[in-house]
C-alpha cells in the first residue's frame, strides 16, 4: 500500500491527485463527475491514476453536499427544542443589519419556521447551576412529535449549555430513546461550546439542515469502499483547513460545510512554505464561481466564526469569499453596458464553445475568440473547442453593443478581472491588508488564464501557478494536517485572573485534544498542541483570537503584562489603534490538536509525451501577437510573454511584458509588469 489519493468532487469534473509513496512521484487527473451517485465519479477518478486501488493507504477528500443542501434549501426537516421561554430566539436573531444602505435587505428566511420550534422546561443560570430541573415530559413530548411526523433532524439549544451541557445531554438520552437512530440529535454545546444564544442555536440547525445529507454520502462511500474490498479509512476536509476521518465527520457533519474550496487555502499554504513566502492571496476559478482566501504569516486565515449564507456560524473556519464569476459566467448587455455574470452557462450546456448547445457567450468563449485557449488540447485533450461557434456567441451580443467583436472579447475578460480583483480588496484592502505585499496564487481550471491580468489590476508584482492548477485544491488536502479544535468558555477579567487555573484548563484541552488526535490514528510524534485564548477590552461585545506559546504559559510570571501587550498589538493590526492602559477581559480559551502526515510537496511529477510547440495569433491589448503555445512540461529557464502555457489540468496565459520562469518546486512563477 504505497498510494496518498485525494480527490476534489466538483460541480461538473472529479479531480484527482496520487501521491506514490515508492517512487516519488505525483500524478493529477480528472473523470467527470456523476451528480445520480457521486461514488461513480470518484472510482472513475480513481481508475485514472492507480492500476490497483487496493494499494491505497490514504484517501481524503473535499465534499459540498452540506453546503449544496444549504443552496439549494433541500436540507433536513429539523425540529428545534429550545429553552422554557426561548422559542423566538431563533426567529428573532439579531436585531442588526448588516446592509445599511441597502433599501432592499432582508434577513434570511430561518431554516426551521416557528411551528416547528418547540419548548423544554428547566433552567439553569449563567455558572451553569441548576435553578429548575429539567422537565423530560416535554423532552419526550418533543421526541413523540418527531417520530410521527417525520422528523429528519432534532436540534436542541438550551440557555447556559455551554456552561452546564447536563441538561442537553440528559434531553439527548430521551430523544434517542424515543427516536432511535433514525433521526439525527444534534446538541448545541457539542457542535459550540461557546457564549451567544442565537449564534449558538444557528449553528446546531446548521448541522440538524444539513447533517443527514453529509452521513448518507460518507456512509455511502465508505459502503462503496469496502464492497471493493479496500480497508483504507476515508478522510475528509473540514471548513478549518484539517481533515478528520469519516466517521468523525458523520458526528460532526457541520465541520465539512466548506470542506471543498479549503483544500485550496491548504495548498496555498504548502505552496508558500515551499517558496519561503509568509503571505499569499489565493485565488481559485472555477467554472461558475471564484474563491478567495489568504495565507498570512505562512498560515490559512481563520476566524472563529462565519457567516453562510446569511446564517451564523460559530466554528474555526478559514476565510472565504466567493463571487458569481467563473469560465462559464455569461456576459450580457443591460441598459447598453457590458455585464459579466454571475449567472453561468454551468457544464450543460456550457460555453458555445463546448458544442453542448450553448449559444450565449462566456467568459471562455472570449478567450477562445482571442485565441488564448489551444482549442485542439483544452483539459488535456478531453475536449476540442468549437470556435467558429465562441466567435459567433461574442459577434451576437458585440452586434448588440454595436462593438467590434475582439474588441468586445477583451472586455468580457476586463470585466470579469475588474469584478475578481474587487473580491481580492473585499479580504485586503477592506482589511487593512495591503494586496501588493502578497504573491498571487492562482489555480482552479481558469484562474491561471486571468492571474496576470487580475494582478495588474491590484500592483501585485508575482504570480504562483503550481503544479496541475486544476487539480490544486485535491493536492492541498494532501497537504493538511488532522485537526480538532476544542473550546472552553473562560470568562474572567484581569483583576480575577488566575494563571495558574487558566493553564491547569489548557492542560485539560491539550490531553483531550491528544487523545482525539490519537483515535484519528496520528502516531504520537505526529501530534502537537497549539493554545489560544480569546480576549477583550473591559466593555466590548466582541473578541481578538491571541496565541500562547504552550498550555503553561499563563502560570509565568508577567503573563498578564506579556498577554495584554500582545492584544494591544492585534488589536492595532485588526482597527488601526489599540487602548494600552484598558483593562482586558478574558472570554474563551481554545486547543487546536494538529497530527501532520509526510509531506507530497518534494515530489516531482512525471512528464507526459511532448507535442511540438506552435505558434498561433492571439489578441492582447487590442492588438495582434504572434504567441507561441507551449506544454508546460517542456519549460526550462525562462519564459518571455507573450506565451501560452498548457497542461492536462489549465491553461496559463503570459501577457507581453511578463517573464515567467519554473522554480525547483515546478511552480511557473510569472514577475508581472506594473
Amino acid at each position: 500500500m504505497s498510494y496518498r489519493v485525494a480527490m476534489d468532487i466538483g460541480g461538473t469534473f472529479t479531480d484527482v491527485v496520487c501521491y506514490d509513496e515508492r517512487s516519488g512521484t505525483v500524478t493529477a487527473s480528472k473523470a467527470p463527475t456523476t451528480p445520480g451517485d457521486l461514488a461513480e465519479g470518484v472510482f472513475a477518478a480513481l481508475g485514472r491514476v492507480v492500476e490497483d486501488p487496493a494499494g491505497i493507504s490514504f484517501f481524503v477528500h473535499g465534499t459540498t453536499q452540506g453546503l449544496n443542501a444549504l443552496l439549494e434549501r433541500k436540507g433536513a426537516r429539523v425540529l428545534l427544542l429550545a429553552g422554557q421561554g426561548g422559542r423566538d430566539v431563533y426567529q428573532i436573531a439579531r436585531g442588526n443589519r448588516d446592509r445599511m444602505f441597502d433599501l432592499r435587505y432582508r434577513k434570511p428566511a430561518p431554516l426551521v419556521p416557528r411551528q416547528d420550534v418547540m419548548e423544554a422546561g428547566g433552567r439553569l443560570d449563567y455558572l451553569g447551576r441548576e435553578l429548575v430541573p429539567l422537565d423530560e415530559e416535554s423532552v419526550r413530548a418533543a421526541g413523540r412529535r418527531a417520530r410521527e411526523e417525520g422528523y429528519d433532524a432534532v436540534a436542541v439549544c438550551l440557555l447556559f449549555s455551554y456552561a452546564n451541557p447536563a441538561h442537553e445531554l440528559r434531553a439527548a438520552e430521551i430523544l434517542r430513546e424515543e427516536l432511535g437512530d433514525d433521526v439525527l440529535v444534534v446538541l448545541s454545546h457539542e457542535v459550540a461550546r461557546e457564549w451567544r444564544e442565537y449564534e449558538r442555536t444557528s449553528s446546531a440547525v446548521l448541522e440538524a439542515y444539513t447533517g443527514p445529507v453529509v452521513r448518507r454520502y460518507l456512509a455511502r462511500i465508505e459502503r462503496r469502499f469496502a464492497e471493493r474490498g479496500l480497508a483504507v479509512p476515508v478522510h475528509v476536509m473540514q471548513s478549518s483547513g484539517g481533515l478528520v476521518n469519516a466517521s468523525y465527520a458523520m458526528r460532526r457533519p457541520l465541520q465539512t460545510l466548506l470542506s471543498g474550496p479549503v483544500g485550496g487555502t491548504m495548498g496555498g499554504v504548502a505552496a508558500a512554505r515551499l517558496m519561503g513566502r509568509e503571505n499569499a492571496i489565493c485565488i481559485d476559478m472555477g467554472g461558475t464561481s471564484f474563491d478567495v482566501s489568504l495565507v498570512v504569516n505562512g498560515r490559512p486565515d481563520v476566524s472563529a466564526e462565519a457567516r453562510i449564507e446569511g446564517y451564523p456560524v460559530l466554528m474555526p473556519i478559514v476565510n472565504l469569499h466567493t463571487i458569481g464569476a467563473g469560465g462559464g459566467s455569461i456576459a450580457y448587455a443591460e441598459a447598453g453596458a457590458l455585464r459579466v455574470g454571475p449567472e453561468s452557462a454551468g457544464a450543460l450546456p456550457g460555453p458555445a464553445c463546448y458544442g453542448r448547445g450553448g449559444t450565449r457567450a462566456t467568459v471562455t468563449d472570449a478567450n477562445v475568440a482571442l485565441g488564448r485557449v489551444d482549442p485542439a488540447w483544452f483539459a488535456g485533450g478531453l475536449m476540442t473547442l468549437d470556435v467558429e461557434a465562441a466567435g459567433t456567441a461574442v459577434a451576437t451580443l458585440a452586434d448588440e453593443l454595436d462593438m467590434d467583436p475582439l474588441l468586445l472579447a477583451e472586455g468580457i475578460c476586463d470585466v470579469a478581472n475588474a469584478k475578481m480583483a474587487q473580491a481580492i480588496r473585499t479580504l485586503t484592502v477592506e482589511h487593512g491588508i495591503e494586496p501588493r505585499e502578497f504573491a498571487l496564487v492562482a489555480f482552479g481550471g481558469a484562474g491561471a488564464m486571468h492571474a496576470v491580468f487580475i494582478a495588474r489590476e491590484l500592483g501585485i508584482s508575482e504570480v504562483v501557478v503550481p503544479r496541475f492548477p486544476g487539480a490544486f485544491s485535491a493536492w492541498g488536502m494532501l497537504e493538511a494536517d488532522v485537526r480538532r479544535d476544542l473550546t472552553h468558555p473562560y470568562f474572567r477579567s484581569q483583576d480575577t485572573l488566575d494563571g495558574a487555573n487558566m493553564s491547569r484548563n489548557f492542560g485539560t484541552l491539550e490531553e483531550d485534544a491528544l487523545a482525539a488526535l490519537s483515535a484519528q490514528g496520528v502516531p504520537e510524534e505526529r501530534r502537537r498542541v497549539e493554545h489560544a485564548v480569546d480576549m477583550r477590552y473591559e466593555g466590548q461585545d466582541y473578541t481578538l483570537t491571541i496565541p500562547l506559546r504552550d498550555a503553561a504559559e499563563p502560570a509565568e510570571p508577567g503573563f498578564l503584562e506579556t498577554i495584554a501587550a500582545r492584544y494591544a498589538e492585534a488589536h492595532t493590526g485588526r482597527y488601526g489603534h489599540a487602548t494600552p492602559e484598558a483593562p482586558v477581559e478574558f472570554v474563551m480559551l481554545r486547543s487546536t490538536g494538529l497530527g501532520s502526515f509526510p509531506r507530497t510537496a518534494a515530489a516531482a511529477q512525471e512528464a507526459p509525451e511532448e507535442r511540438a510547440a506552435y505558434v498561433r495569433d492571439v489578441i492582447f491589448d487590442g492588438a495582434v501577437h504572434s504567441t507561441p503555445v507551449l506544454r508546460r512540461s517542456s519549460l526550462d529557464g525562462e519564459l518571455a510573454g507573450p506565451a501560452i502555457v498548457v497542461e492536462e489540468t489549465a491553461t496559463t496565459v503570459i501577457p507581453p511584458g511578463c517573464v515567467a520562469t519554473v522554480d525547483p518546486n515546478g511552480f511557473l512563477i510569472v514577475k508581472v509588469n506594473l
